[in-house]
């Protein structure tokens, strides 16, 4: 049986990924502005759905 994975196990595994482009992280803004996109559009399809 698979043990279940921690918050902080997938959050090195994400940062061992990231690091691995040279540009690394976006800048905190520009995280945020896609963070932001993409939940509208989550938001859109979710609504064409179940609305």
């Amino acid at each position: 049986m698979e043990q279940a994975r921690t918050l902080k196990s997938l959050q090195e595994e994400v940062h061992e990924y990231i690091s691995g482009f040279e540009e690394g992280y976006f800048p905190p803004m520009e995280l945020m502005a896609r963070l932001t996109e993409e939940l509208g559009e989550l938001s859109r399809e979710v609504q064409h759905v179940h609305g």
